[in-house]
């Protein structure tokens, strides 16, 4: 079958449109930390909070999280949820909200104190029908049942249906969930514990064997109240004993037919600093999907602890949920830091990554090629997201189906691309305009040098060239 990709931005985050790469590989790209975004360190705030949700809003960005457990022993009672906001996405202040009173005083940013299922962590339903006091919604835990809460503006929350959802689970760390426009169904994501040897899943706060794993699950609804039954994420690599604690999954803004994952992975035999009182050391992966099931994972670390020791006790580098575009050549991203720790306070990181750059086709300066699958486009102008260095390069040859080169569209026929740029228009000697092969099956053949190609997409004749533009 022959794929239709229209004017789509395809990422290179899997196999799934390539045929054939000699001399090239997948390579994931990591991200840079940057600056401190938030630290907790108000008088509610403690060393064990979490659950960290950025959400753009009209002005910027929102930073839903878990201040800290006021009582460890009754977490499920005493969790205090606040917000932060950022004009900029690079460091979050806390509003005066007014809301909550905290030591006889209601001047601080909480949203709640305990007193029943907690303000999850939302997102903002851009589903057609949904109605206006509804439109932020989240899904919250609460003694290992998951409830529906719905707002009209964020801060002030209710449930939709008074009884907890009908989702066996966990539900004790982040639960993401939302509208997918690409199937037109809500999707949510949560914990779950799998015990790889009996194949059972836990039911609360039972015990399902000797070696349960922090496992992933995914279930769908039309209406955010009615789910599927949950099933198992399925992985290419076969694993099941990874333990992935938090999923942090969304839908890839500019390509929204694909999902991004960016789970915390928690390693509970290993203890990297003696003086902790805590076992275990936790990093970050990237995964990603095309249907929201079936994933592509990479073992490889997208975050390490890095230098700083504190970041190598437990339940530390979590990712929060939600990418921030915090400038047209630049995706934020955030993580924590310093979980636990007596002697500093817990605080969010942020990291930097290229739109659209999770995974790039490599090849080093000897040389590589990818061939893709037959495909159907439509459009008139091939853009690339790629860099090279400054002796690198990029060719690109139009074929037909069966692999042969359209006559002027050749390799021979196109000076030899150079740079580094988020929209970059192919060219040939007589051209860039492919609107006469559109809806016809074609392949493309890549040849590279000391280059990454992030990601493809046909676009019309009036998309303007911007070198710091990703954002289209």
């Amino acid at each position: 079958m022959i794929a239709n990709i229209g004017g789509r931005r395809e990422l290179f985050l899997d196999e799934w449109l390539l045929a054939d790469l000699r001399g090239a590989s997948l390579q994931l790209q990591r991200p840079e930390r940057r600056e401190t975004a938030f630290v907790w360190d108000a008088p509610w705030e403690g060393n064990v909070g979490g659950a960290n949700r950025v959400l753009a809003v009209d002005r910027g960005w929102r930073l839903y999280y878990r201040a800290s457990i006021l009582d460890l022993k009754r977490e499920d009672d005493t969790t205090v949820v606040a917000l932060a906001e950022s004009h900029d996405g690079l460091t979050f202040t806390r509003p005066d909200l007014g809301l909550v009173e905290f030591q006889q005083s209601r001047r601080n940013n909480i949203l709640q104190i305990g007193g029943g299922p907690n303000v999850p962590p939302p997102f903002y339903d851009t589903n057609p029908a949904c109605p206006p006091d509804q439109c932020f919604k989240g899904i919250a835990g609460y003694r290992y049942k998951a409830y529906a809460l719905c707002s009209a503006d964020g801060l002030s929350w209710r449930p939709m249906q008074e009884d907890a959802l009908d989702l066996p689970g966990q539900f004790d760390t982040i639960n993401t969930a939302f509208w997918d426009r690409v199937t037109q169904c809500y999707r949510c994501y949560t914990r779950v514990y799998y015990d790889r040897d009996t194949r059972r899943l836990r039911q609360g706060a039972q015990r399902i064997g000797p070696n349960p794993t922090r496992a992933i699950q995914h279930a769908t609804s039309p209406d955010f109240i009615h789910w599927s039954p949950p099933e198992l994420l399925r992985y290419a690599d076969g694993d099941c004993a990874t333990q992935f604690y938090t999923n942090a999954i969304l839908p890839c803004p500019g390509a929204e037919h694909f999902y991004l994952g960016f789970p915390n992975r928690f390693v509970a035999e290993r203890k990297a600093e003696p003086a902790h009182p805590y076992g275990g050391v936790n990093d970050a992966v990237f995964m990603a999907s095309r249907d929201g099931i079936h994933w592509r994972r990479w073992l490889d670390a997208w975050v390490t602890p890095g230098l700083d020791r504190r970041n190598w006790t437990d339940r530390n580098n979590y990712p929060a949920w939600g990418i921030a575009e915090t400038s047209p050549a630049e995706w934020s991203l955030y993580i924590t830091e310093h979980y636990r720790q007596t002697d500093t306070p817990l605080r969010l990181r942020r990291l930097s990554v290229r739109p659209w750059g999770f995974v790039s086709v490599r090849a080093a300066h000897t040389g590589g090629e990818v061939v893709t699958h037959p495909f159907i486009f439509s459009g008139a102008t091939l853009r690339l997201n790629a860099k090279t260095s400054a002796a690198g390069s990029i060719r690109v040859e139009l074929q037909d189906a069966d692999g042969h080169p359209v006559p002027g569209l050749g390799l021979n026929d196109m000076a030899p691309w150079y740079g580094d740029e988020l929209t970059a228009p192919v060219s040939w000697k007589n051209g860039s305009d492919l609107s006469a092969y559109a809806g016809r099956p074609v392949r493309l053949r890549f040849c590279l040098q000391d280059a990454d190609l992030f990601a493809m997409q046909f676009a019309g004749h009036n998309l303007p060239v911007n070198r710091s533009s990703g954002i289209s």
